[in-house]
């Protein structure tokens, strides 16, 4: 980004107990109105370059839903039959030059290290997730862990954090997560049948009235374990609910799709 930090980013000793009691973290207003215009304008390049390259990858269901495969890259689109409107990008930093910064900001990388402990990290992984008004779908409940875990034998050190586009909250589909859900380690999915039954969490392994809205302005972070079980509602409101969740790693691992190493910080 262009404007210059001076400051640690750590998080604080208090700061590191939430996290690690709750499973999560937010802080607000990381990002200024002005970096948002920028990193927005970035998003939206990012959307168009992937949604050409749909065109040729390798399309596929799952459970009635679109899935693109571009090389290293899934792009996942609305549920509704024959939309174009592209749901999610995973990884996405490479479609942008903005967002190859990103991966890299203090901001978001110096309290990762807190977190895992280290003085350096590599990217796991990364995906836009686009919202978009009156017709953003909702993500079930499920953990990040079940996911990564026959890819990964740290998975314990794999934490995200989602960085808000836009304002948050409960009419546009804000992140929802199960308060302290991730002192359980990774749980056991659903068996209903579908093929992706198996990646959302078993309902008996929880209470949903333990949910912590993430209700936070554009600009915001918010930090959260591998485990925690988290998921949203859909978004029927006028306001697009725009994230980036990036995933890192101790550093001189490889990233999750790609094989490749990417060191920051």
């Amino acid at each position: 980004m262009s404007e210059q930090h001076n400051l640690a980013y750590s998080l604080s000793e208090e700061e590191l107990f939430t996290y690690r009691q709750h499973g999560f973290l937010i802080r607000e207003r990381v990002f200024s109105a002005r970096e948002l215009t920028d990193l927005t304008a970035s998003v939206e390049r990012a959307v168009a370059v992937a949604h050409g390259l749909s065109t040729s990858g390798h399309a596929y269901h799952l459970d009635r839903k679109r899935f693109v495969d571009v090389g290293n890259m899934t792009v996942q689109f609305e549920h509704a039959e024959n939309s174009e409107t592209i749901r999610v990008i995973e990884p996405a930093h490479h479609l942008d030059a903005v967002l190859e910064t990103l991966v890299e900001d203090s901001r978001i990388v110096d309290p990762v290290k807190s977190i895992i402990g280290v003085d350096a990290v590599s990217v796991w992984t990364n995906k836009l997730n686009l919202k978009r008004a009156g017709e953003g779908s909702g993500f079930g409940w499920h953990q990040d862990s079940p996911y990564w875990v026959h890819d990964s034998d740290h998975v314990d050190l794999l934490p995200n954090v989602y960085l808000a586009f836009d304002d948050a909250s409960e009419e546009n589909g804000c992140l929802r997560v199960i308060d302290k859900s991730h002192l359980h380690g990774c749980l056991p999915g659903t068996s209903d049948g579908s093929q992706l039954g198996g990646f959302f969490t078993d309902p008996a392994c929880f209470e949903e009235s333990d949910q912590v809205l993430m209700e936070a302005p554009a600009g915001s972070l918010v930090f959260f374990d591998p485990h925690s079980i988290h998921g949203s509602e859909p978004n029927f409101s006028g306001n697009s609910r725009r994230a980036m969740v990036l995933t890192y790693q101790p550093a001189d691992f490889p990233m999750l799709k790609t094989g490749e190493v990417r060191n920051v910080g």
